[in-house]
């Protein structure tokens, strides 16, 4: 696999990279399969550096605050009007509620975008192309998933947004590539059940057994490298990488 980190600011656009976006892609069948993780604001114009926006296989939806999903909203435009004729239907992942809540937002009635998208909830293992996708619900204070995607024997593991749970440690069991969010600084007072901070985040790597941590969803009003150290003072010794706009990894 092949993780292309589109866009990784939290909570909204930071002032260096879009809210939340990840593209997954590998070699099937003769040719470049590609899934998307998550389309917050701003991710799409980004998308368009690393792939053409057409060519993506399925959309898979953390959850429905909009540093996750708004842009789905600008993707229905891009397929609805595109200059080569309307695009077929393309699956769309995420929590029950999705096509509401994104035709609510381009002030569309129920069902508006069902034309471009076609909405199913989280329910068990998707097979797409060369991915297994299995999603877990987390804590947050809305519906919301952490996802495992598998290749053969090569595991990608992605917290989403979400407090400790051992869910967490579940999906991320193993994994090759854990994509943890780290949004919360050490030492405060912090939310429950919302998200991670960096120590969190290293913790979870730690026991869960995964080989690489990539932090993400850091939001632009707290000190980056305070989360970083955060996380370096953490049980886990395996490499712990921070991730940029453009940044990718092999899996």
């Amino acid at each position: 696999m092949k993780l292309t980190i589109v866009g990784c600011a939290g909570s909204y656009p930071g002032p260096e990279s879009p809210a939340s976006c990840y593209l997954v892609q590998d070699e099937f069948e003769g040719r470049t399969w590609s899934i998307i993780l998550d389309m917050g604001n701003g991710a799409l114009g980004a998308l368009h550096r690393y792939v053409d926006p057409l060519e993506i296989d399925a959309v898979f939806l953390s959850h429905l605050h909009a540093d996750h999903c708004i842009d789905m909203t600008s993707y229905y435009v891009l397929r609805k009007y595109h200059p080569t004729g309307p695009q077929p239907q393309l699956p769309v992942w995420g929590p029950r509620g999705s096509e509401r809540r994104l035709s609510k937002a381009y002030d569309l009635p129920k069902g508006g975008m069902t034309e471009e998208f076609e909405f199913h909830r989280f329910e068990g293992p998707v097979h797409i192309g060369p991915f297994t996708i299995e999603a877990r619900e987390v804590e947050h204070p809305v519906t919301a998933y952490a996802m495992r995607i598998t290749v053969g024997d090569k595991v990608l593991a992605y917290t989403g947004d979400s407090g400790v749970t051992p869910v967490l440690n579940e999906i991320a069991s193993q994994a090759d590539l854990l994509l943890a969010e780290a949004s919360f600084l050490e030492g405060v007072d912090n939310p429950p059940a919302l998200h991670l901070t960096g120590l969190e985040a290293a913790a979870l790597a730690h026991e869960a057994g995964a080989k690489r941590l990539v932090l993400t969803h850091m939001p632009a009003w707290h000190d980056h490298e305070r989360i970083i150290a955060d996380a370096h003072s953490g049980p886990f010794k395996g490499p712990i990488h921070v991730a940029e706009a453009g940044a990718t990894y092999r899996i």
